[in-house]
Formats: structure tokens, C-alpha cells, sequence
């Protein structure tokens, strides 16, 4: 369906479970009948999909008290034909078949999506770019490409020579690129309705915003003026309680730069959005406008080389001739070493495909005790096992393929959804505290907890509630108050049919049976 959509010329295609359309009636459907379920469906259903294409939307309705699921399909990319497990398919009428060759030939011959930064400015000229910014992007220049073209040469290039050399002009004519890097801000008109602002806020620790700034282009000389208002504070108190040894950023620059440099770059300036830099005293939050290409962070520390797509490729050449940024796929990557290389939290992204948004959170404090640990007793992990490993630390979801690999190493236990360090692991890293209160206490321990309320309840009785109160801080912490009372009932039944406890004859209060009486004595 998305091959189809494609050759169409449609954004989407819908399916539609829980509809008959033979009878034209509503059936419903109980597939994946849970969020969650359907959140797992999407991730897993990327894993065979060319470049891990997934549902844009699976949006559940009710009509006439029937379930319906409506599956929004993606079109494919221009250019690039959808396959499902190396195999492409199609639609002949109503069956599905191996997609045939002629429409294969019509896909590979689109031309790829058009760069929108490449595009001219045919009323611009350069008297619509800032003086100081060209001056600098020249500078930049001669730094990155010292070692193939002598400085004596960039310095003879006239203006349109060095704007063409750094590809920010084509045919004597500017492109959008060169306005975003190098502009004036009252050029900003001249590629209208795109919206280049930067918004910097400050927030405390209850999240309120304290001070904001907007900022606008030329973005080479408006990442320093971000830059200079992030409150990088010296940390004197290292990871691991060591006191003044030495002392430490809460962020590497290369970190605060590189992140504002990945939402310049990557930003869909067609969607006419901000970019946003949210700064608090634990961590720095950047969001931008537009989908993620690599389509998962997963795969971007996975690739050895750099990166094959990208949405600016005007705007990314510029900065790098500018020395912004590098086209190596150094950059993800860079970030998490940096993070582990402090025992702080990785880097955190969200991917928002419904509201085409992208952002990462950087931590500037250190992770809780058993994390740091792990991470200093065991230098052989990857990136991979560190970022999965800090999913289950902060009871995040991992895939099955992760969770094996994590457990097949002995690093983690416990099952779907809730993970915990395994308790190997916690041994050698004397965090066997914190592990006891991950997990919370086994089974009998926790069964010998309720008989003994039930025999201090007497034959008044105690109702659920009580229980939780009771097993409350004894069970895991990572469970929600609700899987916690889920987790009491079904304890609750289970100990009545095995015949250690009983309802009262109102049915509302549970008393504890002679058998309960004589586990409680063992």
C-alpha cells in the first residue's frame, strides 16, 4: 500500500480493521487491543521495513459500540521502492502481489525529494548578508579546508567567488542556505513563509519559565549568542563522590553546539516551526520541526559511515565548509560517548511522527549510583548496550532483540516490560540495595506480609486497600499505583485459592483461614 500511495502521487494509505467491505458493515476487531500493544506493533513492524518504515498513525475509534482501527500508511519515499523483509509488494485489484517490474522501474526513476535549501533567492544579493557573518564564514573556510587550498587563495576569491566555492551560491544567484547561515535578519522576508527563529528559555525547577530570548539569523554568528547564555555551571563534585580531584562542565561545548547544530540542519523549514532550546539545571531539551531520516537513534550508532540522506543538503555543505558540523556521522555518536565518558545519562530523543518533531534532552547531572557503577566496572560495553542499558535504568521500553542480547551478557533480568540490572551485576557494583528496592521483595516474603495483616485484622477482616499499604514500599518501584493495586488483587486471589485466605460473608473484607495460619508459623 505504500509502493501504491507512492504511485499515486498520495501521502497516505489507510487500512481499516473491523470493517467488513463485502457487507459494508462495521464488525470491530479486538487486534492489539491495548496502547501499548499497539506502540510494540508499530516498533516491531519497522524492523522488516525498508529503512524502518513504520505507521504513521494507528488511530483506534468506536462506532455503534464496535471497535475500529484505522492504519495511516506512509507513501514511500521518491525514488525508493518499500519492501517488507527484502521482498517488494503491490496491489493487483484486491490481492496482493509481488510489486511488478514496470512500477518498480516508475518508482527508481523519480527524482529524489527537491532540496529545499538549494533552492535560489532570485531578489537576493549581497547586500541582504551580514558583513560580520561573511567575514567569519571565511575564516571557517580556511580552517577546514587548510590543507588543500592555501588561505592566500580564499583571501583573493571576490565575494560571489567565495559564496560559490562554499556552495551558498549557484549560477550567480543566492540560495535559501546562504540566507539562513549568512543573512541579515531583514532577509528573512525573502524566504517567507519559512519561520527562522531560535527560541532560548530558561525554566526553574518546577518548570516555570524564568527568561526566553528569540533569535534569528544569521545562525553562524547566532549559535555563539545561544551559546553564551547556557548556564554551563563548573561542577566541583565528580561522579562517584570524589571531592575537587578536578573540576568539570556540566556540558562539553562540543555537546551544546553540536546538538543546536543537528536542529539548524535538520529542520524542515517548510513546516514554518521554531527551533527550541529549553535550559534548567539538570539537563539542556533541543526540538525541532520535522521527521527523523535515520528513522531510529538505534541505527545511527549501528552505521559505520556517515549518514546517506539529508533533508538540507545545501544548508549541511555550508556548514561544514563553515566548520559547524562534519558529514561523517561523528555526531550522535559523539554525544553519547561524551555522556558515558561522565557516567551521565544518555542522551534522550524523542520522535514524534504525528507532530513531525524531533528532540533530545542532555543531562548535565550524574546518573544514580548503580548506573555510574556499571558503567565504571565494565568499559567493554557499546553505545548500544550503554543507551539500552539506560532505557531499563529509567523503565523505558527496549525490543525483544535488546533484551536478549542484554541478558545473554547477564546484565539485566526480570521480564517484559519491566527489566531491572541483573543482580550479578548489582554484587559487583555494591548496589544490591538499590537492586531489592528495583525489584521489591519475592513472592513469599511478600505472602508472609499479608497473612500477618490478616491475623493482626482478626476476624473484622482488611480490604484491598489495607494490603497495599502494607506491600506498598516492598514492591517494585518502577510500578505505577495502578499496577500495583493490579498486582495486590491478583496476589489476593491466588492466596485464596490456595486456601490461605477467605472472603468475609459481606464479600468486602479478607480473613485469614487455618492453612493461612499454619504457612504463617513455618
Amino acid at each position: 500500500m505504500s509502493n501504491e500511495a507512492n504511485l499515486r502521487g498520495l501521502e497516505s494509505a489507510w487500512l481499516v480493521f473491523g470493517y467488513d467491505e463485502k457487507k459494508h458493515t462495521i464488525v470491530g476487531t479486538s487486534f492489539k487491543n491495548s496502547e501499548g500493544a499497539l506502540n510494540k506493533f508499530k516498533h516491531d513492524f519497522s524492523q522488516h521495513t525498508t529503512d524502518g518504515q513504520t505507521f504513521r498513525e494507528i488511530v483506534p475509534i468506536e462506532v455503534d459500540d464496535k471497535r475500529v482501527l484505522i492504519f495511516k500508511i506512509p507513501a514511500s519515499p521518491r525514488n525508493i521502492i518499500m519492501k517488507w523483509k527484502g521482498i517488494a509488494y503491490g496491489r493487483d485489484g484486491e490481492s496482493l502481489k509481488p510489486l511488478n517490474q514496470s512500477k518498480q522501474d516508475e518508482i527508481r526513476r523519480q527524482t529524489p525529494e527537491p532540496d529545499w535549501s538549494a533552492e535560489v533567492v532570485p531578489d537576493a544579493t549581497i547586500d541582504d548578508l551580514d558583513e560580520l557573518a561573511l567575514a567569519t564564514a571565511r575564516i571557517m573556510y580556511k580552517k577546514v579546508h587548510s590543507s588543500t587550498i592555501p588561505a592566500s587563495e580564499v583571501d583573493e576569491w571576490s565575494t560571489e567567488e567565495f559564496l560559490s566555492h562554499s556552495e551558498m551560491m549557484r549560477n550567480g544567484e543566492l540560495t535559501r542556505a546562504a540566507i539562513l547561515l549568512l543573512g541579515k535578519p531583514l532577509s528573512l522576508q525573502k524566504i517567507h513563509p519559512a519561520n527562522a527563529q531560535i527560541t532560548w528559555v530558561w525554566k526553574d525547577k518546577e518548570g516555570e519559565v524564568v527568561d526566553y530570548q528569540h533569535y534569528t539569523i544569521p545562525y553562524l554568528l547566532t549559535v555563539d549568542k545561544i551559546f553564551s547564555r547556557i548556564r554551563n555551571r563548573t561542577m566541583r563534585e565528580l561522579p562517584g563522590g570524589t571531592l575537587f580531584p578536578d573540576t568539570m562542565k556540566q556540558y562539553e561545548d562540543y555537546s551544546i553546539r553540536e546538538a543546536l547544530h543537528n536542529c539548524i540542519a535538520h529542520q524542515d523549514y517548510t513546516l514554518k516551526g521554531r527551533i527550541t532550546v529549553v535550559e534548567n539545571d539538570e539537563f539542556l531539551y533541543y526540538s525541532n520541526r520535522g521527521s527523523f531520516i535515520p528513522k531510529t537513534v538505534e541505527r545511527v550508532l549501528k552505521e559505520k559511515g556517515p549518514q546517506k540522506e539529508y533533508r538540507n543538503t545545501c544548508l549541511t555543505h555550508g556548514m561544514v565548509h563553515f566548520n559547524m558540523i562534519d558529514t561523517v556521522g561523528r555526531g550522535i555518536p559523539k554525544l553519547f560517548k561524551e555522556q558515558r565518558r561522565r557516567f551521565f545519562p544518555m542522551p534522550e530523543y524523542e520522535i514524534d511522527e504525528k507532530a513531525q518533531t524531533v528532540s533530545v534532552t542532555i543531562y548535565g547531572i550524574a546518573s544514580d549510583d548503580a548506573y555510574t557503577d556499571l558503567l565504571k566496572s565494565d568499559n567493554t560495553l557499546s553505545l548500544m548496550e550503554c543507551l539500552w542499558l539506560d532505557a531499563v535504568r529509567t523503565h523505558k521500553p527496549i525490543t525483544k532483540e535488546a533484551a536478549k542480547h542484554l541478558k545473554d551478557k547477564n546484565l539485566i533480568e526480570g521480564r517484559a516490560p519491566r527489566y531491572n540490572i541483573a543482580l550479578s551485576v548489582a554484587r559487583n557494583v555494591q548496589q544490591v540495595g538499590q537492586y531489592t528496592k528495583e525489584t521489591g521483595l519475592n513472592k513469599k516474603a511478600l505472602v508472609k506480609l499479608v497473612l500477618q495483616l490478616a491475623l493482626n485484622a482478626g476476624e473484622i477482616g482488611f480490604k484491598r486497600a489495607d494490603a497495599l499499604d502494607v506491600l506498598e514500599q516492598s514492591l517494585p518501584v518502577s510500578l505505577t499505583k495502578t499496577q500495583k493495586l493490579d498486582y495486590v488483587s491478583h496476589m489476593l486471589r491466588n492466596m485464596q485459592s490456595d486456601d490461605m485466605l477467605a472472603k468475609t460473608d459481606n464479600g468486602k473484607q479478607w480473613i485469614i483461614t487455618p492453612k493461612g495460619k499454619s504457612e504463617l508459623e513455618l
